[in-house]
């Protein structure tokens, strides 16, 4: 390899360095608490997946897949995310115990074609509540992401709520096919409002439709605007949806959890096995979702199980950026010797390890430049020569 890229990394990939690994770890064990104590149970899944079930399953777009073969010629594919690895394994290991709530802590990756700062590697931690089709366990699994974001520390944030099957029916109610209901949703995907109107505005519409495809842009705040969108849809299938977030928000009421609910009809997700109720947490200081999530009752079909399921899942990264908080310094004691003293510095480690303290024994025949090396730790000890040194 050409020396020019001895220290580069591949695209969209991240060191973790020491201190910024500590803070991680504090927030990723903040909301694994919490998780656990909702009872969630944590598992693993492995990191390389057959293309042909995980792969071709997950909502992520092909060319956004990480791909080699293995020795016989299969193709594997790096896990896109972990809610399609889950459903397989609840399909065919844990299908009989029903509903299940599980947890994960995990590296997924996804290939970029110019980083401008999107990762390829990230950590997710999540859960995933698998056969109870009720409106009860989104609510649960919005407020148990709520609670969580709160006990690791996250003031100021949004969970914005929306439904897949009320923009699909307004939709195609309107503009007649996928296609153009697609230029639609690709807008708002991108939350390009404005190009939006533009567009709606020179579709061939009756002004009584593109109004209606205009008001959809005002859905988006409190519980008022779930009886406006009830109103606005003429179909069963818009009703129904409105219906349905109109059921959770009075079920996130009894949660206490509306003050961070905003309620938005023009959510679309780039997650295609989304079904019906979605979300996305948004928080202060950070230009992305930091979670999302929503109920997927047709993934586990991919698994021949007819199976509904909901869950949600936070990007770690992102997490840390909201927080805003400062890298974590370990306490870190040294005991500096010199070789004929190692037996009593090897003591000394193990008297404070066994106090839970963090310790260093270094040899000061291994270092170049003893000031430098020694500002970095909390506490030296040295023992050098016959007699015990002081503390510096």
């Amino acid at each position: 390899m050409s020396k020019l890229f001895m220290f580069e990394k591949p695209l969209g990939m991240r060191d973790t360095l020491p201190q910024l690994y500590n803070r991680k770890k504090a927030v990723r064990d903040q909301l694994a608490g919490e998780i656990k104590n909702w009872g969630y149970q944590y598992m693993e899944t492995p990191t390389l997946e057959y293309y042909e079930t995980v792969g071709n399953a997950s909502a992520i777009l092909d060319q956004q897949l990480f791909k080699l073969l293995d020795r016989q010629g299969r193709t594997l594919v790096l896990r896109p995310d972990m809610t399609t690895p889950i459903a397989r394994v609840a399909s065919s290991k844990l299908a009989n115990d029903i509903p299940l709530r599980l947890a994960y802590e995990a590296n997924v990756y996804r290939t970029q074609q110019d980083e401008g700062g999107r990762p390829s590697e990230f950590e997710q931690v999540g859960i995933e509540l698998i056969g109870d089709g009720t409106i009860t366990s989104d609510a649960e699994v919005i407020s148990l992401m709520i609670s969580a974001l709160k006990k690791a520390g996250l003031q100021s944030f949004k969970v914005a709520i929306g439904h897949v099957g009320y923009i699909n029916s307004l939709f195609l109610e309107i503009v007649g096919n996928e296609e153009r209901a697609n230029v639609l949703r690709r807008y708002l995907y991108e939350k390009n409002y404005v190009g939006y109107r533009n567009h709606v505005q020179n579709l061939g519409l009756s002004s009584i439709d593109r109004d209606r495809l205009l008001k959809l842009l005002e859905l988006r705040g409190d519980e008022a605007k779930i009886v406006d969108a009830i109103d606005l849809a003429e179909s069963e299938e818009g009703k129904k949806a409105g219906r349905q977030l109109r059921d959770l928000w009075k079920l996130l009421e009894v949660y206490g959890v509306t003050n961070e609910i905003k309620i938005d009809f023009n959510l679309v997700s780039h997650m295609s096995y989304y079904s019906s109720i979605l979300f996305e947490v948004y928080a202060e200081n950070v230009g992305s979702q930091i979670g999302n999530g929503g109920r997927y009752n047709e993934l586990l079909e991919k698994f021949n199980q007819n199976t509904p399921a909901t869950g949600f899942g936070i990007q770690l990264n992102r997490l840390l950026e909201a927080l805003n908080a400062p890298e974590e310094e370990e306490k870190i004691d040294c005991i500096l010797y010199s070789t004929e003293r190692l037996a009593e510095a090897f003591a000394l480690a193990e008297e404070k390890r066994k106090a839970q303290e963090k310790v260093v024994i270094q040899n000061i025949a291994g270092v170049q430049d003893v000031d430098s090396f020694t500002q970095k730790f909390d506490d030296v000890t040295y023992l050098i020569g016959k007699a015990r040194g002081e503390n510096k």
